[in-house]
């Protein structure tokens, strides 16, 4: 209850000055068919919402989005003129007192400093906030809103409180607070989206909150590569990962060889390369899939990506390192935006380690590879199968030795055009796959339009 305490007092004490700047450009300028988005992180790693974004520019909104600038954002986004994209400054917590404290003193901040962003950009008709985090976003957006007359969608893409949880436990008084907080003002939107169906049922069952499922769905940019395009990533990435290099020279000086393809100058033709090793686009070790290739399986090496970035990403690429592995090689790339997609779209398997923290989202990195006709292995948990159909467009595993089976199966004689591999990308290639434009036109749009 402090937190939000701080975070009401703080509005109300903002009042007087935020009316005296805000009133007159609210009176003089409140436009019908403009939006504001806000990101409390990342914009370049919040896919979904640069996704609402420009499908709101396309349809005739101009959108103001303010988030964090960490990493660039879709080049789409940058160019688009109906969008202004504004950087919030990531507050640090204080370095002294009680954890309580020092959280709610950096809550009332982030409101304050929220509160002046918003009500110094152009008003809006909506405006949408991904959750999570929500803390102190929701209540200063309803605010704001109450305020200018805008309409409060919240796109839940889960909890914020279970999200807390992991860390703290979840009988911690912040979490209690942040899951009081969270029901409480999410109850004050005036539109919910959210990313499964048992997330609709539990937001209805538990917190009284309406929700209507949009699932998340690939951009256009996420699909099959062409032979062409996947041979010149993996000879620009082989400049600086070895993994991709081809392990000898090409005798014929017009020929230029990668690990995985050739390409013939004089022709134009590129062709994958016999015996070449298979594509893993992961984040896990290959302890279990390694002894099986020593133990005289036919299974092919294997060149595994782990892509993205994090705190921890040296440590566990220390940890590779130590393996010594003789038929896998691993590296982890930063992949330019651009870049990512042509990757999963050149792959052969993609495995996905994505565990919900409340059980009720879905990972966005098998909706891409999904995209790109790439088959998945998945850790399974409670409602992926509203995304991964077992033993149609993947496979579902309990733990690394049901992966290492599932390893073994798919790539046994690999490649082979009538392996199960295979027959995953066939299926995947002549299902009805919605894009997420489509998608937003049919679910969103309609919403937005009888607000």
């Amino acid at each position: 209850m402090a937190a939000s305490c701080f975070v009401l007092l703080a509005l109300c004490l903002l009042l007087p000055l935020l009316l005296l700047g805000g009133w007159k450009r609210w009176r003089r300028g409140r436009a019908s068919q403009h939006v504001v988005a806000l990101v409390l992180g990342d914009v370049g790693r919040s896919p979904r919402m640069q996704y609402h974004v420009l499908s709101l520019a396309k349809h005739g909104f101009s959108v103001t989005l303010l988030g964090f600038c960490n990493s660039k954002p879709h080049d789409e986004l940058l160019q688009n003129d109906r969008i202004q994209i504004v950087g919030l400054t990531d507050l640090q917590s204080l370095a002294v007192g009680p954890r309580v404290f020092q959280y709610g003193v950096k809550v009332v901040f982030q409101a304050v400093y929220l509160l002046w962003k918003l009500m110094w950009s152009e008003p809006g008709t909506y405006i949408f906030l991904q959750n999570p985090p929500g803390l102190p976003g929701i209540a200063v957006c309803w605010f704001v809103g109450c305020l200018c007359g805008s309409k409060l969608v919240i796109d839940w893409h889960n909890y914020g409180y279970s999200i807390m949880a992991l860390v703290h436990g979840p009988n911690h008084p912040l979490v209690l607070l942040a899951k009081w907080y969270e029901r409480f003002f999410g109850r004050l939107s005036h539109l919910n989206l959210c990313v499964t169906n048992a997330m609709r049922e539990d937001l209805a069952e538990n917190w009284h909150i309406r929700a209507v499922t949009f699932y998340d769905k690939p951009a256009s940019l996420f699909k099959e590569t062409p032979l062409d395009v996947q041979h010149r990533l993996f000879m620009k990435l082989g400049g600086s990962h070895s993994p991709f290099r081809a392990r000898s020279e090409p005798e014929d000086p017009a020929m230029e060889r990668s690990a995985f393809t050739e390409w013939d100058a004089g022709s134009g033709l590129v062709t994958r390369r016999s015996g070449r090793p298979a594509l893993l686009v992961s984040s896990t070790s290959w302890t279990e899939f390694e002894q099986l290739t020593l133990d005289g399986h036919n299974l092919p090496s294997l060149v595994c990506v782990i892509t993205g970035k994090g705190p921890l990403r040296e440590y566990y690429s220390c940890l590779i390192r130590q393996k010594h592995f003789q038929n896998i090689q691993v590296c982890t790339p930063w992949l330019e935006a651009e870049d990512y997609p042509l990757l999963l779209g050149s792959a052969d398997l993609g495995v996905c380690l994505h565990t919900s923290s409340s059980g009720l989202d879905l990972p966005m990195k098998v909706v891409d590879m999904f995209g790109c006709c790439l088959p998945v292995c998945a850790v399974n948990f409670k409602c992926l199968h509203e995304l991964v159909k077992h033993d149609e467009n993947g496979l579902v595993f309990e733990d690394s030795e049901e992966l290492a089976a599932q390893l073994q199966m798919l790539f046994s004689n690999f490649p082979d055009p009538a392996g199960k591999l295979n027959q995953f990308r066939k299926n995947l290639q002549e299902s009805e796959q919605l894009r997420w434009d489509e998608s937003w036109v049919q679910t969103v749009l309609p919403l937005v339009t009888d607000l």
